[in-house]
């Protein structure tokens, strides 16, 4: 097989998964796909045990939100194969009020800790997670501080008045 690039991984997950796995961009040389919810255990297992991939290492899940997208909070998994050393980034959205997604914890422990960490603070729920508790936020928080819900300044904060610098 020749030395893995991404058109050879895209390549690979395409004729794997169809239609289930666009490609989105290939910034800075990492190939970034989405997919969908119920292909993602799939695809992350396809990727960990393939011979020819052997994407062994799940470097971070993560989360973003666009509020203004239909669905608006995504889930990123960034994965490292240390054999070939290419990278991919997948991503998966989810619609507004349906924040779940099957956990990855089935394939590395360490999603465990980035899993807890995005259920934190983007309100994931992964799915048949082990222990999904909030690990940086009091017990009894119940807003999710990474989400843009709420206005950057405090409008009742007086010290930014124009009068105040002169003008």
């Amino acid at each position: 097989m020749a030395e893995l690039n991404n058109e050879i991984l895209l390549e690979s997950l395409t004729g794997k998964f169809g239609e289930l796995v666009k490609p989105v961009v290939e910034d800075y040389g990492m190939l970034t796909v989405e997919t969908n919810r119920d292909t993602i255990i799939d695809l992350l297992r396809y990727i960990k045990t393939d011979a020819a991939l052997q994407f062994i290492y799940l470097t971070d899940i993560t989360a973003i939100q666009y509020p203004e997208q239909e669905n608006p909070i995504g889930v990123i998994y960034h994965v490292h194969s240390l054999v070939h050393n290419v990278r991919i980034r997948i991503k998966v959205f989810l619609p507004a009020g349906d924040e779940r997604i099957p956990s990855a914890t089935e394939l590395w422990n360490g999603a465990n800790w980035m899993e807890r960490e995005t259920y934190d603070f983007f309100g994931v729920n992964f799915e048949g997670h082990p222990n999904l508790v909030r690990i940086l936020n009091v017990d009894d928080m119940t807003v999710f501080p990474m989400r843009k819900e709420y206005p950057l300044e405090d409008p009742n904060r007086v010290d930014k008045k124009d009068f105040y610098f002169g003008r």
